[in-house]
């Protein structure tokens, strides 16, 4: 499991995009938190989550913005993965 967080929907759109693209990783979700702040999460092994949020950050870095945070859990414990449930793409769309 992997998040990245950045401030606004552009960059965090072309995280998620080059997270995806870099690795075999599924898009789990986003939240987008208070004052534009944006966190992407994927789900996939350890060394293909390490190599998403690589590509992640420096797709954002490219465009000029900042990562925020980013970080790679591997062995998420379940509970956690209930919570990051909440963030599901499938919950969060009408």
């Amino acid at each position: 499991m992997a998040f990245i967080e950045t401030f606004g929907l552009v960059y965090v759109l072309e995280a998620a995009d080059a997270m995806v693209k870099a690795a075999d990783v599924e898009l789990v979700g986003y939240e987008n938190v208070a004052s534009g702040y944006i966190s992407v999460l994927v789900r996939g092994d350890v060394s293909a989550c390490t190599s998403a949020v690589e590509a992640g950050v420096k797709a954002v870095e490219n465009m000029g913005a900042e990562v925020y945070s980013s970080v790679v859990i591997p062995s998420p414990h379940p509970d956690l993965i209930k919570i990051t449930q909440l963030y599901n793409v499938k919950n969060l769309l009408p």
